[in-house]
């Protein structure tokens, strides 16, 4: 008997949390929930808000046939720690993350390795390729563009449709103050129009239990006032410097979303990296859970290509 979708997406669910193995690793400030699994060259796989990594679930234990697969929890996210906050952000910035994730995969022995990342998680993974350019070999981006490109083309549907990005930008403890009346309804319901609800039961009580934790509230709001202000500005300054991706970008994009009715993304990431290929799904937002099949065939299409040929630039002086 053939499974519904909810019950695959269990099955491929228990399956990730069966058969990998979790682990808690100190990187620099921060202490990761890591799930590690399979064999094979690398990858990173970067989850997006307002989800934990267990949203790989659905594509985790099939990647591990032919990668060693490393899917943590951001900083601030899940249950991994929630570092002290400065003024300008930059604990929640993407170069931080990206930096947790250089760490966390030469811990585990990887100097080099691929990336995938949905959400916020695509925008670490593209602030990684840059600031660690011999470190990415390949990079998938899903569901989004550049943050600086995303501000700079703010219009009213940007003002309506993505109302969340100023809304947590907001001085603390505005947003979460009125987030932490009723996390479950904000992040599943306000914003998502319930989607969420559908995954992965053990993924969606993973997400539960976590937005109902208010330093994790606290650091989601911090993430998008760092995109607002620091994250902003890196993007911006890179343009300035013609600064450039160097290794092969996938970007997949939701059909039924914002970016496919607002945006010619990949000609926009045509203006950060020299080498892009795209892809729409028929999909809402959450990709890897709501299109397994066709994001799986995706990912392990782009990411068991041969490594590029090119010289990849040495790393950036920071500033």
């Amino acid at each position: 008997m053939s499974l519904t979708g909810e019950e695959a997406l269990d099955a491929a669910g228990r399956r990730f949390l069966d058969d990998f193995r979790l682990e808690r690793r100190t990187v620099g400030e921060v202490s990761l929930r890591v799930r590690i699994g399979g064999s094979g060259p690398p990858l990173l796989l970067l989850h997006g808000y307002p989800e934990t990594h267990l949203m790989w679930g659905p594509v985790a234990g099939e990647l591990a046939e032919e990668f060693t697969v490393v899917a943590p929890d951001l900083r601030g996210y899940g249950d991994s720690s929630q570092p002290a906050t400065v003024p300008t952000h930059e604990t929640y910035g993407k170069r931080a993350m990206a930096d947790d994730g250089i760490a966390l995969m030469r811990q585990l022995g990887f100097e080099e390795f691929d990336v995938a990342g949905h959400d916020r998680g695509g925008r670490i993974g593209y602030r990684m390729a840059l600031d660690h350019p011999r470190a990415v070999r390949r990079l998938t981006v899903m569901d989004v563009i550049p943050t600086g490109d995303a501000w700079s083309r703010a219009d009213a549907r940007f003002a309506l449709g993505y109302w969340h990005w100023s809304f947590l930008a907001l001085p603390e403890p505005i947003p979460e103050r009125l987030v932490g009346h009723d996390p479950e309804f904000f992040f599943f319901d306000a914003e998502f129009g319930g989607a969420i609800r559908g995954f992965s039961s053990d993924a969606v009580a993973d997400y539960t239990r976590c937005i109902g934790n208010p330093a994790v509230v606290h650091a989601m709001c911090e993430d998008y006032r760092a995109g607002a202000t620091c994250d902003r500005e890196l993007d911006d300054r890179d343009r300035a410097a013609a600064r450039r991706i160097r290794c092969p970008v996938q970007v997949l994009w939701a059909g039924r979303g914002a970016l496919a009715a607002w945006y010619d993304t990949v000609a926009i990431w045509r203006d950060w990296a020299d080498d892009v290929t795209g892809h729409e799904l028929d999909s809402g937002h959450f990709m890897a859970e709501e299109r397994p099949a066709e994001t799986l065939e995706l990912l392990r299409g782009f990411h068991t290509a041969s490594a590029p040929s090119s010289p990849v630039e040495p790393p950036v002086a920071r500033s």
